[in-house]
């Protein structure tokens, strides 16, 4: 029974190395274009873009 418990304490710190390696590999794309200069812009651009977008679709659902 004490085997038991220690793997489920294990979850955790297995959830979070996954959640972490998966951002990781999302991203390396991203790093790659960080290093065309063109790129760059069109990037902070794009998240700009999301981000304006997230807000506003946010405060539409809470009502404000």
């Amino acid at each position: 029974m004490n085997d038991f418990w220690v793997n489920i304490s294990r979850y955790p710190r297995f959830f979070i190395s996954s959640v972490a390696g998966l951002v990781l590999v999302i991203l390396a794309p991203l790093k790659n274009l960080f290093k065309i200069k063109k790129f760059r812009g069109l990037i902070f651009i794009s998240f700009a873009i999301f981000f304006v977008l997230l807000f506003v679709i946010i405060r539409s659902m809470v009502g404000l």
